[in-house]
């Protein structure tokens, strides 16, 4: 896909490289004596039916965004028909000079990954992107206006990758969550945040406690959402370091969680509704636009 030549380093599988078959490259060079690696355009390989194991990301953000990303060692693309035909162009763009592609089909694309994952016809093998270290982060933005998310043992891959897309969305600097109980980083979580994962810091802690005290350390008001809590997010003045808090739902906060806590506030809910709660990453969208918009 991309205009640069295509090294002649890259492996091909039997049967599916540029060198089989009858009307070949190769074949062809042999016959107008031509260089068969010449030519700007890498060609797409045929399909390849075998079931591989990898880290799949699924879906078009996802996978777009990662293409686009330096920071992602990409291997292999796969591609239907049809989405090629659409997004071309696109893909020659930004599809790296390594990276192996393939038409494919969609029951193939299927075969790969997780039962009912909405892959939209593209999927990309990559290795996960490393875990970056809060002391980075707050090295960073040491001034200035700083809004980070922290995740008390919320599990689901959805929720957590919809809450990594609003913080890229009204500018969050990190999401901070503990290594322990925390969903990996699948194609479910990467295609959920919509791109986001390869935008936003996504951090991993081993003591929840201990990180809020470094972010206290680091002039950030810790505020956490509780659905009890006597005022509500608007009321309580944050200031412009801000590390919102977010337990899971149902259970909320753990205790500890919650005294390392500079504030507890609650997002306005009305009464008549009869709700306590919403699902954790709508209350994450509307709690980022109130910080953001004060």
């Amino acid at each position: 896909m991309s205009t640069r030549k295509r090294s002649n380093k890259r492996n091909h599988r039997p049967g599916s490289g540029p060198e089989a078959g009858p009307d070949s490259r190769q074949n062809r060079a042999k016959k107008t004596g031509e260089n068969p690696n010449s030519g700007s355009q890498r060609e797409i390989q045929p399909e390849s039916a075998q079931k591989e194991r990898g880290n799949w990301l699924f879906g078009t953000h996802a996978v777009m965004a990662a293409l686009a990303n330096p920071n992602r060692k990409c291997n292999r693309l796969l591609v239907t028909t049809d989405v090629l035909r659409r997004m071309e162009a696109e893909l020659r763009d930004i599809v790296p000079s390594n990276v192996f592609v393939e038409k494919s089909d969609r029951g193939t694309i299927s075969s790969l990954l997780a039962p009912d994952s909405v892959h939209q016809g593209i999927a990309l093998d990559c290795q996960p992107l490393e875990n970056m270290a809060l002391e980075d982060v707050l090295a960073r933005h040491k001034e200035g206006d700083s809004i980070v998310v922290v995740l008390d043992q919320i599990t689901d891959p959805h929720n957590v990758g919809a809450i990594l897309r609003s913080a890229a969305g009204f500018g969050a600097h990190a999401v901070i969550m503990q290594d322990r109980n925390a969903p990996p980083l699948t194609g479910t979580l990467a295609k959920s945040a919509s791109g986001a994962l390869e935008l936003l810091p996504l951090v991993r802690v081993t003591n929840l406690a201990r990180t809020l005290e470094q972010l206290a350390n680091n002039d950030y008001w810790r505020i956490g959402l509780d659905a009890s809590a006597k005022q509500t997010l608007a009321q309580s003045q944050p200031g412009k370091r801000t590390a919102l808090v977010m337990g899971a739902e149902g259970s909320g906060l753990r205790r500890l969680t919650a005294e390392k806590c500079d504030l507890l506030c609650r997002l306005p809910m009305v009464e008549a509704a009869r709700l306590t709660s919403l699902n954790v990453s709508n209350a994450a969208a509307i709690a980022l636009y109130e910080l953001v918009r004060t």
